[in-house]
């Protein structure tokens, strides 16, 4: 996530009908964000959560993709992918390099001092500008070292901080719109909710039956759950009604900043829409 003081893209423009549109340097910035996504890519680490569900991973064609685990781990790969991956494991990093597509297939993962196994639905696609920044899995229900008298006291001098509850659907669709609406001085870091990586490619059938351009603007995880702000913009001469049940894929949540577009080249043909999603945009984006 971006820490306070580093800004994301904003919303902050006044709209004629009452409410705000996106600032026109917003498309600035987003050209600068496309020049700086293969860099970002790479340096942002996304992180998934063990929780005893199937993890889904997607690995881009040709192109290597780290998986770092919290020990040293043995990777089980399934007679199906001989010759369509290559797959390394050294120090609790495995390293996925798919030399073909691939529907998802079941791995198991097994810590190597036998304390547990993860699942991991694997695949591969050659669809362009899928990420291949590195994922880090975290065990949510990790064991704990119970530990009393002095041996407590001198190896935790500190009282350990009580648990944070995951952000649910509401916290985190007012977090985004916070991102993207509030001034600078109102932004605040939060310690449960971190930005990741998502392609700015934009799609033109995400809202059925209607002649829209929806470009994600920005995404970020809260627990196993993202959330992902797409811009909106009416391409057609018609206003339009927006309604969530004209969106394709499968969303825990979706929710728009204003709930009418007006014709194209009007103040007001520009919106936002937050997706909440159990998976990464990319993957929940696949096939629309």
């Amino acid at each position: 996530m971006n820490q306070s003081g580093e800004n994301v893209d904003r919303i902050d423009k006044d709209r004629k009908t009452g409410g705000s549109v996106f600032l026109n340097d917003l498309f600035l910035v987003a050209i600068l964000y496309c020049l700086l996504s293969s860099v970002a890519a790479s340096a942002e680490i996304e992180r998934l959560f063990w929780d005893k569900f199937p993890m889904s991973i997607t690995l881009p064609v040709g192109r290597e993709r780290l998986v770092t685990f919290l020990g040293d781990v043995r990777v089980g790969m399934p007679s199906e992918l001989s010759g369509k991956v290559r797959t390394q494991s050294h120090n609790g990093t495995v390293y996925w390099l798919a030399n073909e597509s691939f529907e998802a297939q079941r791995i198991e993962i097994h810590e190597t001092d036998g304390s547990g196994i993860y699942l991991v639905d694997l695949s591969a696609s050659k669809e362009a500008n899928l990420a291949v920044n590195p994922i880090e899995v975290l065990n949510r229900q990790a064991p704990r070292v119970e530990k009393t008298g002095s041996d407590s006291k001198r190896n935790n001098p500190r009282t350990p901080r009580k648990a944070q509850k995951a952000p649910g659907l509401v916290t985190l669709t007012r977090f985004a719109a916070q991102q993207l609406y509030a001034p600078s001085r109102m932004l605040k870091a939060s310690p449960i909710i971190h930005r990741v990586v998502v392609t700015r490619r934009a799609l033109h059938s995400l809202i059925r039956g209607e002649s829209i351009e929806a470009l994600p603007v920005a995404s970020w995880q809260g627990g196993e759950l993202y959330i992902t702000a797409v811009q909106l913009r009416n391409t057609g001469t018609a206003p339009v009604e927006l309604d969530p049940r004209r969106i394709r894929g499968r969303w825990k949540a979706a929710t728009f900043q204003h709930g009418r577009l007006h014709p194209a080249g009007s103040e007001a043909d520009t919106t936002a829409v937050y997706l909440v999603s159990d998976r990464p945009f990319h993957e929940m984006i696949r096939g629309i």
